[in-house]
């Protein structure tokens, strides 16, 4: 019972990542940065007033330190990049681009441990790492261009990853720092928007207005489900897990919005699936056989 709520929440954050783009598709008539900035102040003010309810302030108070500010301001900064470059995408037509860039982020994540962080991978492990470089060089062929949305995405949430590493917060507490050292910045730019008369909040309708407002929520509800899910499922299972958002972003770009999916796509994108499928099952055997299937995840912000 205690494995099956953590499915449970652990699910459920994935599927909510997953349908993001329906979302934001509904802001589409709004500049991303406009969104993004929205996003970064609303979540703040959100999660400010979930530790306000737990009674948390002053412990959160306690944590925050010089050090603790330098790792979150980078946080914060490749949050809101990343941040950026999706929701650009998603309301631009490139949802399955966006896609591409979730499902590589795991491989992106090994290959930057082994440069960064001098680790070593598994004899095994070179071969998805190689099949997906393929895979990335023949859509680079096929289109001319590199996909760099999908790049940028994978690379950004990677590097987001490896300060993560080093970050001394847990999810809730870590968001918050991280929104809170790009609060500022956002919030001068939502004002100064407005007083130039382009800004959407209040002015492109009440719906408008109220997904904007909800930005912060949406953003707050699957992290905090998520940390509860991966506190209680093994990690081998959360790494299987994590390809439900990069699915579904999938099929809402290709059945529901309509985008391009052709045969040089379809080549690329199952040379990189492939190469999912033979990382997820040897990491899968190699962490029940070294963890057992009953070890959790540690905690680890995801935005």
């Amino acid at each position: 019972m205690h494995l099956n709520k953590g499915l449970l929440y652990a699910a459920s954050a994935y599927i909510l990542w997953g349908i993001f783009p329906i979302f934001f598709k509904a802001l589409h008539q709004v500049p991303a940065t406009q969104i993004v900035a929205h996003r970064i102040v609303w979540s703040f003010l959100f999660l400010i007033v979930v530790i306000a309810a737990r009674q948390e302030l002053f412990a959160f108070k306690g944590v925050i330190n010089r050090r603790t500010l330098l790792i979150y301001l980078g946080a914060g900064l490749l949050l809101a990049v990343n941040w950026l470059v999706y929701v650009w995408s998603v309301n631009s037509g490139y949802v399955v681009e966006a896609s591409l860039g979730y499902f590589i982020n795991p491989l992106v994540s090994v290959v930057m441990g082994v440069v960064i962080l001098r680790e070593r991978l598994r004899p095994v492990q070179w071969l998805p790492v190689g099949l997906a470089a393929l895979g990335v060089a023949y859509l680079t062929l096929s289109y001319g261009t590199l996909p760099w949305i999908a790049l940028v995405l994978a690379l950004t949430f990677g590097m987001y990853g490896l300060v993560k590493k080093v970050a001394p917060l847990g999810s809730l507490y870590g968001l918050t720092m991280e929104t809170g050292m790009v609060f500022l910045p956002a919030l001068v730019f939502l004002l100064v928007e407005d007083r130039l008369g382009v800004g959407a909040y209040a002015r492109a309708g009440l719906w408008t207005t109220i997904l904007l407002s909800l930005t912060g929520v949406v953003t707050a509800i699957p992290l905090l489900m998520f940390a509860s899910g991966a506190r209680r499922v093994p990690l081998s299972t959360m790494g299987l897990l994590q390809y439900i958002t990069p699915t579904l972003q999938f099929i809402l770009g290709v059945f529901v919005f309509g985008e391009s999916f052709n045969q040089a796509r379809l080549v690329g994108f199952s040379m990189i699936w492939l190469a999912l499928i033979v990382f997820s099952v040897e990491s899968f055997i190699y962490w029940r056989k070294v963890s057992g299937p009953t070890v959790p995840l540690p905690v680890e912000s995801k935005a």
